[in-house]
């Protein structure tokens, strides 16, 4: 590493691995509910289980994000960040807010909106602590005497995640209302400002790993940005269908959701052109195979299986249903899990001075996971279609439809258990690099060596 500030980044990175490693086992507890083994009901309901298991995922990847920024940020201002004790308490106080919601999710103390669950109180620390994070990283960009495009980038991304938030927390009765603005909150983070947080993220990794000139890469970055706002803004249109919105939305949402996968196309061709321009082999080739996986997946989940069931058309049959499950889980793996893994991947060697990027257990990681993920997506999708046929065409009730397709869920569980062994080897890879170490800072030349 370059500065000694951005040890503070490992400690946002070990909170995404314990929240990963929670989040897969109360996914479990689902596909075991939806094979019709749910033992664990009296203690933790489906519905409790599906709500942790959404905000642990949020939760992981905002840690992500905000350690990829601690990580980030000093190297491309050049100078150490500027209040490095306030960080650590930053993340204390995440920690404890998210302990605090999913401990009161189990005695059902929550706003009973999907995604959105957190009880309003808390709401108002989340907003403490982002403000606290964006004002750390802010003032830091602000200091430097050092601006690039990949920085502030990935900064309007941030800043912009926490605005986002507010919306949410706006106070109605009324339902359609309520689902209007809770869109606001959960689309435009996820197919918006997040997409942002991508870009700039995969520039920051493309510029390391590959060597092509900072000028090209933040060029192609300008572009992202574009598609991004152009589709992902009126595209939250495709989420007012059904709610009691005017019919100008299905227009609207039909047409700019159809865009979409523009941004996440134009992301997998510029990592790929990128890696191909690159002129040197860079010694970290997993976290290489982690950005361009990233790229690739993101358009398969986010673009290609997103453009698949958001038509109005389609989305009629398909809303709310297993469908939904198919594209967001390759879509949010794809997009952003894998963007954090790369990232990790990338600052471990520089935060402890330890390579541990060249062991099979990496390179297990990789390949495991992502198979997994795609037999999971594949089950899914499997048994996404079954339900719309038997539910949404014939008519069947839906807990009977429910009875009908728990055999697809053998499938997805077995996918799961492999997808499980790759996250698994990730973590003990993780785990050995142990903590950071002042000595790597003798040794940081820009790059792993």
């Amino acid at each position: 590493m370059k500065y000694s500030s951005q040890k503070v980044a490992y400690w946002f990175f070990a909170t995404c691995m314990l929240l990963f490693g929670l989040q897969i086992i109360y996914g479990f507890i689902m596909g075991f509910a939806h094979m019709g083994m749910d033992g664990l009901h009296p203690i933790i309901p489906f519905n409790v289980a599906r709500a942790v298991h959404t905000n642990l995922l949020v939760m992981w990847l905002l840690a992500g994000f905000m350690g990829a920024a601690y990580f980030i940020v000093p190297d491309e201002c050049e100078r150490e960040i500027i209040w490095p004790k306030l960080a650590y308490v930053q993340l204390i106080s995440f920690v404890t807010v998210g302990v605090v919601a999913i401990v009161g999710y189990h005695f059902f103390w929550w706003e009973g909106r999907k995604f959105l669950e957190i009880p309003r109180p808390l709401d108002y620390l989340v907003v403490v602590n982002v403000l606290l994070f964006v004002a750390n990283i802010g003032l830091t960009i602000w200091k430097s005497k050092r601006h690039t495009t990949t920085s502030l980038v990935l900064f309007f991304g941030l800043l912009t995640a926490a605005l986002l938030y507010l919306p949410g927390m706006i106070s109605t009765d009324n339902q359609t209302m309520d689902s209007y603005w809770r869109w606001w909150v959960v689309h435009l983070w996820v197919e918006g400002v997040w997409e942002l947080i991508m870009g700039a993220i995969l520039s920051f990794l493309l510029i390391k790993l590959t060597g092509v000139d900072r000028e090209v890469i933040e060029k192609w970055l300008y572009i992202i940005v574009g598609f991004t706002f152009l589709s992902g803004i009126l595209g939250t249109g495709h989420h007012y269908y059904y709610i009691g919105t005017p019919r100008y939305w299905l227009i609207i949402g039909g047409l700019f959701s159809a865009l979409e996968p523009l941004a996440f196309l134009g992301m997998a061709i510029y990592a790929i052109a990128m890696a191909k321009k690159g002129g040197r082999s860079h010694p970290n080739q997993t976290a290489l195979s982690w950005t361009i996986g990233c790229s690739v997946m993101s358009f398969v989940g986010a673009g290609f299986l997103g453009f698949a069931h958001t038509l109005p058309q389609v989305n009629m049959y398909t809303h709310g249903t297993l469908v939904t499950a198919m594209h967001g889980h390759m879509a949010f793996w794809g997009a952003y899990a894998m963007l954090i893994l790369a990232i990790i991947t990338y600052a471990m060697p520089l935060l402890t001075g330890r390579n541990l990027f060249t062991r099979q257990s990496a390179t297990f990681a990789f390949w495991t996971s992502n198979i997994g993920m795609t037999a999971m997506t594949v089950a899914f999708g499997i048994a996404g279609v079954a339900q719309v046929y038997l539910e949404r065409r014939m008519g069947l009730d839906f807990l009977q439809v429910q009875k009908e397709i728990e055999v697809h869920f053998l499938g997805l569980v077995l996918a799961a258990v492999l997808f499980t062994a790759g996250i698994v080897a990730f973590i003990y890879n993780f785990i050995g690099y142990g903590f950071p170490s002042n000595e790597s800072l003798k040794k940081y030349s820009g790059d792993v060596s």
